[in-house]
C-alpha cells in the first residue's frame, strides 16, 4: 500500500502533539471571539468595541516581542514533552482567570488573561515546530508540516465560528458557556499533552540568558547564519504579512464588496472559510507534489499562485457590490460570485504550497541544538511583520484612500517583487522550481528503498549508474535530504543546467589529463562535504553510458573512501535509456553524441532503487559496480 501522511495520525509519536497544537489554536480563537460576543451581550457601545478590537491583537502579540528569546532558550534546554505539559498547565490557569472574567463581565480581567494567553503561546511556539524533526523522519517532514498547517488553519477557523456563536446559542447562559468552554478545552489539551512521548532537549547544557534584548539579537543572528534558512524565514514572515493584510480586510470586504447584510458575519466567515480550507488543502498536497522530499521548488509555485489569484480577485470586482443584503447563496448567484470564491480558495491553496516547504527547509537545514531558538527568532520576526501588515493596511486606506480591492492589487504586485528578490539572492529556490517542473513534467517516479537505506542524518557516499543529463535532478527529487552531486565538468557547464547545478552545490570534476587541478579541488570538496555530515553522490562510471550498459566503475570512489570511510549506498536508475537526454539513438550507435529529441514515452515511469549501505572500509569499485548492476537488473 502506498504511504500517505495521514498514517502519522495513527502514531503516538505524532497524534497527541498534533491534537495539542490544534486544541491550542482552537481555544485561543474561541476565547478571542467570545470576548467580542460578551461585549455585545453586555450592550457595550461601538466605540468601546472598536477600542477592544484594536487593543486585543496588540495585547496578544506583545509577549512575542518580550518573551520569545527566553522561550527559545527554554525550548532548547528542556525535554520537550515536559515543556508542553508545563505550557498547557499554564493554559488551564490562564483560562480559569478568563472564565472568572466571563462570569463577572470584567473586561480588564479578560484583557489580562488575553496577554497571558499570548505569553503562553509564545512559550509553546518554539516547541511547536522544533519538535517535528525529532519525531519525524526526513521524508516525513513535508507531510507532517502539511498536517500541522492544515490543523492550525482549520482550528483557527472553527474556533472563530464557535467563539462567535457561543453567546448567540447559549443566550442568557452565554458567560457560563464561554467560561466552561475555554477551561474545558485547556484541561483537554493538558491531558492529551501527557500522552506525547518523551523528546530529548536540543541543548540541555544551555545557560539561559534572562535579558531579552541581547538574547533576541543573538537569536536573530542565528536565523541568518545560513542563506537558505535566513530567506526561508523571511518567506514565512512574508506569508504572515500577506495573510494578515488579507484577513484583516475580510470583514469590511464582505460588507462593501461582496454585498453582505449589515452586521451579518456569514459572508465574512464564508470568505475566511474558503481561505482556510485552501490553506489546508494546499498544505496537505505538498507531500504528494514533493514525493516526500523537502521540495522547495513548490515555494515559487505557491508565490506565483498567490499573486495570480489575488490579481484576479481585484479584476473580478474592483468596485462596490452590485447588490446588498446578500446571504451566501445570494452572493454565489451574483455576478462573479463563484469567481471570487475560487480566488479566495486559490490564494489560501497557494499559501499552503508556499509555507509548508519553507518550514520543512528550516527544520532540515538547522542544527538540532539551535532549532528552538531559530524558531523563537522566527516568531519575533513574524510578530514584526504582522504589526507592519496591520499598519500598512490601515495607512493605505486611511491615509492614501485606497479601496480594499486596490489594497489586494498592491499586495499582489508587492508579493511578486518580494518573492523575486528572495529567489534572486538565493537561487536555490528558483533552481529547485525549474528542476521540479522538469522532473514532474517528463517523468513519473517510483522510489524503492530510499527511505530505508539513505541515512536520515550523518555523512554517506551515494553511487549510481549514469544514463542521462537529467540523472542528478531525478535523484535530487527522490532523496529527502540535500545532496551534493559530483559531475563531469562538461555536463556542469551545459547552459541553463549549469545555473541549476551550481545553485545546488554540485561539484565539477575533470580527468587528470583534462584538468588535474580541477580534479584535486573536487576531491577536496567531496571530503569537506562528508566531514560536514552531508550526502555526496558520485557517478563512478565517470561519463554517460553510450550503449545503455553500465561501464566499469573507476577507482575514484576508492580514493574517497580511503581518506574518509563513510557508509556507501548503492543506487540505480531504471528505464532512463529512452530519455531525451540520454545517448540512445543512431548517432550514439555510430559513436557520436546524440542530439536532444522528443522522448519515446512522455511521463515515462522511472524507478530509483537503493540498497542497504555498505561499510566504507569494505567497499571497493568492483563490489559497488556489482551492487548497482544487480539493482538495475535488465532495466536500462
Amino acid at each position: 500500500m502506498a504511504y500517505n501522511q495521514f498514517e502519522l495520525l495513527r502514531q503516538r509519536r505524532f497524534l497527541p502533539y498534533f491534537a495539542v497544537q490544534a486544541l491550542g489554536a482552537f481555544n485561543d480563537n474561541v476565547y478571542r471571539q467570545a470576548i467580542i460576543g460578551l461585549l455585545f451581550y453586555l450592550g457595550v457601545d461601538s466605540e468601546q468595541r472598536t477600542l477592544y478590537t484594536n487593543l486585543a491583537p496588540a495585547l496578544f502579540i506583545l509577549p512575542y516581542f518580550l518573551f520569545s528569546a527566553i522561550a527559545g532558550q527554554f525550548a532548547e534546554k528542556m525535554e520537550k514533552q515536559r515543556l508542553i505539559v508545563i505550557t498547557t498547565t499554564m493554559e488551564i490557569g490562564i483560562m480559569t482567570i478568563a472564565g472568572i472574567g466571563f462570569l463577572l463581565g470584567n473586561m480588564p480581567l479578560l484583557l489580562v488573561a488575553l496577554f497571558a494567553t499570548g505569553m503562553q503561546s509564545t512559550l509553546f511556539g518554539p516547541v511547536k515546530y522544533s519538535i517535528l524533526p525529532a519525531v519525524l523522519k526526513p521524508e516525513e517532514l513535508t507531510g507532517g508540516n502539511g498536517l500541522v498547517e492544515m490543523g492550525t488553519s482549520l482550528s483557527i477557523l472553527a474556533g472563530m465560528i464557535y467563539g462567535g456563536l457561543v453567546f448567540q446559542v447559549a443566550g442568557t447562559w452565554g458567560p457560563e458557556a464561554a467560561a466552561a468552554s475555554v477551561v474545558a478545552l485547556a484541561v483537554t489539551g493538558n491531558l492529551v499533552a501527557r500522552m506525547i512521548p518523551r523528546v530529548d532537549a536540543g541543548a540541555p547544557e544551555l545557560k539561559v540568558n534572562w535579558n531579552p534584548v541581547p538574547e533576541s539579537i543573538r537569536i536573530w543572528k542565528l536565523t541568518r547564519r545560513t542563506p537558505a534558512v535566513r530567506n526561508a524565514i523571511l518567506g514565512v514572515s512574508w506569508f504572515w504579512f500577506v495573510g494578515t493584510v488579507l484577513t484583516a480586510q475580510l470583514p469590511n470586504y464582505a460588507e462593501l464588496h461582496l454585498g453582505a447584510a449589515e452586521r451579518s458575519t456569514s459572508l465574512y466567515i464564508f470568505g475566511l472559510a474558503l481561505f482556510s480550507v485552501g490553506v489546508g488543502t494546499g498544505s496537505l498536497l505538498c507531500e504528494k507534489l514533493s514525493a516526500r522530499t523537502v521540495e522547495i521548488g513548490l515555494v515559487p509555485l505557491g508565490a506565483l499562485g498567490v499573486s495570480a489569484f489575488m490579481l484576479d480577485l481585484y479584476f473580478a470586482r474592483s468596485g462596490l457590490a452590485p447588490q446588498a443584503g446578500l446571504d451566501i447563496a445570494g452572493f454565489l448567484a451574483a455576478e462573479h460570485g463563484w469567481r471570487i470564491a475560487i480566488d479566495l480558495t486559490g490564494i489560501g491553496f497557494s499559501c499552503g504550497l508556499f509555507i509548508v516547504p519553507l518550514f520543512a527547509l528550516i527544520q532540515s537545514r538547522t542544527p538540532k541544538q539551535e532549532m528552538a531558538r531559530v524558531f523563537a527568532g522566527l516568531n519575533i520576526q513574524n510578530s514584526a511583520f504582522i504589526v507592519a501588515a496591520a499598519v500598512t493596511g490601515l495607512a493605505l486606506q486611511q491615509v492614501f484612500g485606497w479601496s480594499i480591492p486596490q489594497v489586494f492589487l498592491g499586495l499582489a504586485i508587492a508579493n511578486l517583487l518580494v518573492t523575486t528578490w528572495i529567489f534572486t539572492i538565493v537561487p536555490e529556490f528558483a533552481m529547485r522550481f525549474v528542476s521540479w517542473l522538469l522532473v514532474r513534467t517528463l517523468y513519473r517516479l517510483e522510489l524503492h528503498g530510499i527511505e530505508r537505506h539513505v541515512p536520515d542524518e550523518g555523512p554517506a557516499l551515494l553511487v549510481s549508474n549514469h544514463v542521462s543529463y537529467m540523472d542528478a535532478l531525478i535523484l535530487a527529487a527522490s532523496i529527502p535530504r540535500p545532496v551534493r552531486f559530483v559531475m563531469y565538468y562538461r555536463i556542469f557547464q551545459i547552459p541553463v543546467m549549469r545555473w541549476i547545478f551550481k545553485a545546488a552545490g554540485a561539484i565539477p570534476i575533470a580527468s587528470p589529463k583534462e584538468d588535474a587541478a580541477m580534479m584535486e579541488r573536487a576531491f577536496e570538496a567531496i571530503d569537506a562535504a562528508l566531514a560536514e555530515g552531508e550526502l555526496v553522490l558520485i557517478f563512478p562510471e565517470g561519463r554517460l553510458t553510450s550503449d545503455g550498459d553500465i561501464a566499469p566503475f573507476k577507482s575514484g570512489v576508492e580514493r574517497i573512501l580511503e581518506r574518509r570511510p563513510v557508509p556507501v549506498v548503492p543506487m540505480a536508475l531504471r528505464n532512463m535509456w529512452s530519455s531525451m537526454w540520454s545517448r540512445r539513438g543512431s548517432a550514439a550507435a555510430s559513436g557520436r553524441l546524440a542530439r536532444m529529441r522528443v522522448p519515446r514515452r512522455f511521463r515515462a515511469h522511472v524507478a530509483v532503487m537503493a540498497e542497504a549501505p555498505v561499510p566504507g572500509r569494505e567497499a571497493d569499485a568492483k563490489m559497488l559496480e556489482a551492487r548497482v548492476r544487480a539493482l538495475r537488473g535488465d532495466h536500462a
